[in-house]
């Protein structure tokens, strides 16, 4: 059995100081890797915070998807040998606005992803919905899944994650007091439910008068928890991940008697309401 040590950083995040923000990356990225941990998952909007006035302030911080604070993530992780996930705002050619992540690792940028479903709250009042879809990144190691806050309401995004073959589904968050049963029912539950590891990471501190909650948490297959963070201060979680036993959908209690596979006992035939479009 091969596993990977993983850690999350619940921390505050200055708004529109991507310089503090880095530093802050920086100093939490060399903490976890001294530890061990082969990956670092920080919370949703990152590098740049979350509550944001209008669009056009926004902008302002908003970068290329391989701008300046993209190839600085890189060269940290140049410096420490390791991978990190992190939560920026993206803006794209034609000027449209996006709340977006990226895993990077030494080598450059190996996965990215655009928030699909956006709230009425905070800066995604004013970004795009991303129509790239749900992808898994392919690593030597382990396949990730990623997903951002409001996505995890609905469980398809962790259904189509897990059925392209994830092992790990990150979700980095900016929770509000009002998200608190949320972060209390919802991780587990898309844990258990896809049979994969789920990370929800979520910030904490004050931001324009909106308070996040932190209660962040490390799931395995089976919805353990194998770390959480069920209060609003600053701090590090850590698991280790074994790729192999959420590879392992057939779960056999009692063969013959008491078997169980979430994936090979679906019936898709009969979720047709699911996809049908919704009428706004």
């Amino acid at each position: 059995m091969t596993t990977y040590k993983v850690a999350g950083v619940q921390m505050d995040i200055a708004i529109g100081d991507k310089d503090a923000n880095l530093n802050n990356i920086y100093l939490n990225a060399k903490t976890t890797t001294d530890a061990g941990a082969w990956l670092t998952v920080f919370p949703e909007c990152t590098t740049t915070g979350y509550c944001f006035a209008s669009f056009d302030e926004a902008r302002q911080f908003a970068e290329p998807a391989n701008g300046p604070t993209t190839q600085r993530l890189i060269e940290i992780c140049k410096e420490l040998n390791t991978r990190i996930v992190y939560g920026y705002l993206e803006l794209d050619e034609s000027g449209q606005l996006f709340n977006s992540l990226a895993l990077v690792d030494p080598s450059g940028v190996k996965g990215a992803y655009r928030k699909v479903h956006l709230p009425t709250l905070g800066v995604d009042r004013f970004t795009t919905s991303g129509e790239s879809g749900f992808s898994v990144i392919e690593l030597p190691e382990m396949r990730i899944g990623l997903n951002i806050c409001y996505d995890s309401s609905f469980p398809e995004s962790a259904r189509v994650l897990s059925l392209l073959g994830a092992d790990l589904i990150v979700l980095p968050t900016n929770w509000p007091p009002t998200s608190g049963l949320t972060a209390n029912i919802i991780p587990a539950a898309r844990a258990l439910e896809n049979h994969v590891y789920y990370m929800a990471i979520n910030r904490v501190g004050n931001e324009r008068g909106f308070e996040f909650i932190g209660k962040s948490g490390i799931y395995s297959p089976s919805g353990a928890t194998l770390d959480s963070a069920m209060h609003s201060n600053e701090t590090i979680l850590y698991a280790e991940i074994d790729p192999h036993f959420s590879r392992s959908k057939h779960l056999v209690n009692i063969p013959g008697e008491h078997e169980v596979d979430r994936i090979n006992d679906r019936h898709p035939s009969q979720y047709r309401q699911i996809v049908q479009s919704n009428e706004r």
